[in-house]
């Protein structure tokens, strides 16, 4: 194993999982502190200039998907993305396999990132999802899921590159919820720098009176008011070409 592999998998072992993951399956989003370093953050900022290391620019308006821009990368990834991608991955698909079994789903997802993305193969999805993203004053991205293909993860995350309310005003990162024969709810997160939000992708379990039923769920940016702001997604499932 190399030295980041293991600077990033030493670091996230050191977390409380079971804490982080019952939170994450009561409330479909859970926040984890200080898993990237300020340098770490820096050099991530520092590389999105670098063309060769992504594989297309999304212009975010051309899409009416906000205002902003952000780039996939290409494989291979940075091996920083490679560690959390499959580190945090085996400590939240037991949450995802709970999720299919509450909602009476036979979808199973495998124990490993590498045996996802295989997974993912099989149904022509083979490129990478990875995205870092850049926002502007009076940038925001409308309210999405991230899916990309008929085989999708049920979480993902996001890690906050710099920080709010120095580098930036504004950008909250917004969580709704589609309650069924109910008005939506909004979660409004302000992250801080380094620190890495999972949250449910398309939908979570929710425990009625009558059983699980299933709440579906969105995620956006609010406007920034100054600054610049940048975030580095990681989605566990790949994408068709």
């Amino acid at each position: 194993m190399n030295s980041m592999m293991e600077r990033i998998g030493t670091r996230l072992a050191a977390k409380d999982w079971p804490s982080i993951t019952a939170t994450l399956h009561n409330n479909g989003f859970a926040v984890v502190k200080d898993v990237l370093t300020n340098e770490e953050c820096a050099a991530l900022i520092a590389g999105y200039e670098t063309e060769a290391a992504y594989r297309k620019t999304i212009q975010m308006e051309r899409y009416r998907f906000g205002r902003g821009e952000y780039k996939y990368f290409r494989y291979p990834l940075p091996e920083l993305i490679t560690a959390f991608r499959e580190q945090v991955y085996t400590e939240i698909v037991p949450v995802a396999n709970q999720w299919m079994h509450e909602l009476a789903l036979e979808t199973r997802f495998p124990a490993t990132h590498p045996e996802m993305k295989a997974l993912c193969r099989q149904q022509g999805q083979e490129q990478p999802t990875v995205l870092i993203l850049k926002y502007g004053a009076g940038g925001f991205n409308t309210l999405h899921q991230d899916l990309y293909g008929a085989v999708y993860f049920p979480m993902q995350l996001v890690l906050m590159l710099n920080r709010p309310g120095a580098d930036y005003t504004g950008g909250e990162f917004v969580i709704t919820e589609q309650i069924p024969r109910a008005q939506s709810r909004a979660n409004v997160l302000k992250p801080d720098q380094g620190n890495m939000l999972i949250f449910t992708t398309s939908f979570r379990p929710v425990k009625g009176s009558n059983g699980y039923y299933r709440v579906h769920m969105k995620h956006g940016v609010s406007p920034l008011h100054s600054g610049n702001r940048y975030s580095l997604g990681i989605i566990f499932h790949d994408g068709l070409s």
